[in-house]
């Protein structure tokens, strides 16, 4: 196999005037004979153009991808389908590790998806061999080999990273000889914060942290050898971040190494701390081991952790997922006396300078509204389904404080009502009170003290704001109106003021975010109110036709279920308008859902 002819082929596909011939001649010569080592080696060969090389490595991996596996010929077929041949396979087993090492990182990228589908196919059966090549670079003194050494070994723990206990005895078998190694070289790199030493601290984690994240392998891993990874995951959480970072631009910083490299070592702690660590909420298994985590690591760890928390509200920067990692520890501290002992002073500060802040409007917000709306509904909507942020684990983390802890819930309605009580109120302090509230609506509902006084204040604090010169306190009254939406209501005037308040948000308002508030507090209220029912009746013409409006404008899934139920509620009255309704809808018949809509409201005519 010539490789100047596959490299000049690989050059013609990235020439738009070439690229029909040079595809012709690819597919002609991939089923001979060393082909596929033959694209290897130009991949590896500094002396080979890079564009070529990327060209050789993509192609390399969808060959791998398609062809490494045995296939046997379909029912019917008389030729066997192609396969790599095993002659072939084997000079790329022997040498994809050592492309790994050598190649720059996008190239890299290819390979290591070549060697995940290698390893599935062929570890152990095939190809213990893997196991001495990893070790061989992760023991050498050469430091230039550890980085992709370790790429080569994620691979292989990423394959078992979801297996059954009983199906990871391979993978465990090669972590006896790979564990202790990554171990000490981890700790040895602590002190150097180089960019060079951060990232190979990064990738150990990742390889610890898809060992353990499924199934805690205990025969492995001892109470020595945790507590030697628990330093380790102690000490990067505790160290600073090289102050220069803070030159990089705010959006680029959580791509930074120094972050990545807490963020997996966070993901680590979190994940033993619930999944394993937890007295009471384990399998039987880790009984043991959770009684020894709590009293061993718990605390020291929460320490570290109160610490960023602490910096975030000091306006130190934390990237978001840091943030959202510590707060998820802190909720799992929730249910442990041992940690709640330690968290219990600092818990007020915590909900009113960490989660009040994250819950309150803020410029990003501002900027999404004003710039593109339908994207802030789509954002909004799905935020509570994102677990990777912040707001979402610091409401999580005080529904949870709130309904375990007799103290916060108090404290923090009254922190709340003092900032809704104060006319000079900062407008997005008032929206993160309303937020904090309307999270708490469902524990709030079955408290008889609170319960008993929340009339009142959807009366003097939320009524006034639906018709707030802010958009977002427009919105964010209606979401509270929908949130206590089941609320039994004493004045029937009170519920008739807020029916037609929501409704003006709806059919009036210029806003498209409000619009859409206020269609699903409508829903809500016409659900869990008789009265409501109604008072809706004679105007449902315009709010049908709205709702028809706004679905076609933001194309959102909750609106189509609205304007559903709103069609069970007021058979009769949709039946008059029903073939109007039917003449809007068509235009939107390619939604998923909107020809059920349609199938619904043609029944009435």
């Amino acid at each position: 196999m010539d490789p100047n002819r596959i490299i000049q082929a690989l050059k013609g596909t990235i020439d738009p005037n070439l690229r029909i011939a040079a595809e012709n001649e690819l597919n002609q010569s991939y089923k001979i004979i060393n082909f596929a080592p033959t694209l290897l080696q130009i991949i590896v060969s500094e002396q080979v153009e890079f564009p070529v090389r990327q060209a050789a490595a993509i192609y390399l991996k969808n060959m791998v991808s398609q062809y490494w596996q045995d296939r046997e010929p379909s029912l019917g077929e008389v030729v066997f389908p192609f396969n790599i041949h095993e002659n072939d396979r084997q000079q790329i087993r022997d040498h994809i590790v050592e492309g790994i090492i050598r190649c720059p990182e996008s190239i890299r990228a290819q390979l290591t998806m070549c060697l995940r589908a290698i390893i599935k196919h062929d570890f152990p059966g095939r190809w213990t061999a893997i196991v001495d090549k990893i070790g061989m670079y992760l023991q050498s003194q050469n430091s230039g080999s550890w980085y992709g050494s370790l790429l080569a070994l994620y691979q292989l723990v990423k394959t078992y990273e979801y297996r059954k206990a009983d199906e990871r005895e391979p993978l465990l078998a090669a972590m006896q000889i790979f564990l202790p190694r990554i171990q000490q070289l981890i700790s040895q790199l602590l002190v150097d914060s180089t960019i060079f030493s951060v990232l190979i601290q990064k990738q150990i984690l990742k390889i610890f942290h898809a060992l353990v994240q499924y199934s805690l392998p205990l025969q492995l891993i001892n109470n020595t050898v945790m507590t030697q990874w628990m330093e380790i995951l102690r000490a990067i959480m505790d160290r600073d971040v090289p102050a220069e970072t803070l030159e990089v631009d705010e959006d680029d910083r959580p791509e930074l190494a120094w972050w990545k490299c807490k963020k997996w070592a966070l993901r680590i702690i979190t994940r033993l701390f619930e999944r394993y660590g937890s007295p009471g909420n384990v399998t039987k298994e880790y009984y043991e081991f959770a009684d020894f985590f709590l009293k061993t690591y718990a605390v020291g760890i929460q320490q570290v952790l109160l610490k960023v928390v602490d910096q975030h509200r000091q306006k130190q920067y934390v990237t978001p997922r840091v943030l959202q990692q510590c707060i998820n520890y802190l909720n799992q501290s929730l249910s442990h006396s041992l940690t709640w002992k330690q968290m219990k002073p600092h818990m007020q500060a915590i909900c009113q300078e960490v989660i009040f802040p994250l819950m309150c409007y803020k410029d990003e917000d501002e900027k999404l509204w004003q710039e593109d709306p339908y994207e802030y509904i789509r954002m909004k909507f799905n935020l509570y389904d994102d677990h990777t942020l912040p707001a979402t684990a610091a409401q999580s983390l005080l529904c949870k404080a709130a309904r375990k802890r007799k103290e916060v819930l108090p404290q923090m309605m009254e922190f709340c009502h003092q900032i809704l009580m104060d006319p000079s109120a900062d407008s997005r302090r008032k929206d993160g009170a309303l937020h904090c509230i309307g999270a708490l609506a469902d524990l709030l509902l079955k408290k008889r003290m609170y319960r008993e006084q929340m009339e009142l204040m959807l009366q003097n604090y939320v009524f006034p704001l639906l018709n707030s010169p802010m958009g977002y306190l427009r919105a964010r009254s209606c979401w509270v109106l929908h949130s206590f939406s089941p609320l039994r209501f004493h004045d029937e005037l009170v519920l008739r003021n807020a029916v037609e308040l929501v409704k003006q948000d709806l059919i009036d308002d210029k806003e498209m975010p409000v619009k859409v508030e206020a269609a699903i507090a409508l829903q809500t209220l016409v659900s869990n109110q008789e009265q409501a029912k109604l008072y809706i009746r004679p105007y449902i013409r315009p709010i049908m036709q709205e709702l028809l409006h706004v679905v076609k404008e933001t194309e959102n899934d909750d609106l189509t279920n609205v304007i559903q139920k709103m069609i069970c509620e007021y058979n009769q009255e949709v039946a008059a308008i029903a073939v109007d309704m039917t003449q809007n809808l068509c235009g939107l018949l390619r939604r998923t859902g909107t020809v059920d809509l349609v199938l619904q409201i043609s029944n009435k005519t």
